[in-house]
């Protein structure tokens, strides 16, 4: 592995101004009983969990890659969409990962994000995909998801959850 010193040096404050969002999706799964899926990161250390999301490829409209993201990591794309957020939700990327994700291309993500009902069998769910980005999932009740995602992803988590709340049950 060659080393790149593009991947470790810090970024000022008018480099990250300067560099785009990645547009993207994310899907808040629901089963039946209202619990929202969550899955571990095979590439996290911590105890990070988070909802199925990912980028939007060319010529692809958000609810096609939303789709896509479900029947790439989670095996399935089981699912009837019930809401898609108003707006686009943003969040910005900790400045030490900026250089090491998506080539330094991008600040964070801008993410146009679906409430899908689940309509499989939690026997559907397979994480052992082409390219695995999970090694764990779950089945939550929505209050706790803020607690469980990595925390630059919190803010981001609460506007999902006030984005859906009318189809969260209390």
């Amino acid at each position: 592995m060659s080393y790149d010193p593009e991947a470790t040096r810090r970024l000022t404050d008018e480099e990250i101004e300067r560099l785009e969002y990645r547009l993207g999706v994310g899907v808040m799964l629901l089963n039946a009983e209202g619990k929202v899926f969550v899955a571990q990161r095979c590439d996290m250390k911590s105890e990070a969990w988070q909802m199925p999301q990912g980028g939007i490829d060319k010529d692809e409209d958000p609810l096609q890659a939303a789709f896509r993201e479900l029947e790439e990591e989670i095996g399935t794309a089981s699912a009837e969409p019930l809401a898609e957020s108003h707006e686009w939700i943003t969040y910005d990327l900790p400045v030490d990962l900026i250089p090491k994700l998506w080539k330094g291309r991008y600040r964070g993500q801008k993410q146009k994000w679906f409430a899908m009902r689940f309509t499989g069998s939690d026997a559907e769910i397979n994480l052992e995909t082409g390219d695995p980005e999970f090694n764990d999932w779950r089945w939550v009740n929505h209050v706790q998801l803020p607690d469980l995602i990595v925390p630059f992803k919190q803010d981001l988590y609460k506007r999902v959850l006030a984005a859906f709340s009318h189809l969260l049950q209390p």
